[in-house]
């Protein structure tokens, strides 16, 4: 799927339609001092294998893909779920 670099969409902050940049967003590294990561790695350690089992099948061959939209005036930004896609390309406005 094509997606525009640059949007015009409602800002909530500005109370009108701007122009927003777009953004494919990606997550952040894991942190290895949170609480979870923590426990994670806690019941890794020793003889036993790994906490969960391995998955065997993976049904799902495509990830959610979300946008992030940048307001060009004020800089708030919203995040956009897209849903499921093979490919999302930020194709330049006519």
């Amino acid at each position: 799927m094509k997606f525009p670099k640059v949007v015009r969409v409602y800002c909530p902050r500005c109370n009108t339609y701007t122009d927003h940049t777009v953004t494919i967003y990606s997550h952040g590294k894991r942190r290895n001092l949170a609480e979870g990561q923590r426990r994670y790695l806690r019941k890794l350690k020793g003889y036993g294998s790994s906490r969960k089992p391995k998955q065997k099948r993976f049904s799902k061959t495509t990830k959610k893909i979300v946008v992030k939209l940048q307001c060009r005036q004020c800089g708030y930004v919203i995040m956009k779920p897209l849903g499921r896609l093979k490919k999302v390309e930020l194709a330049e406005t006519r």
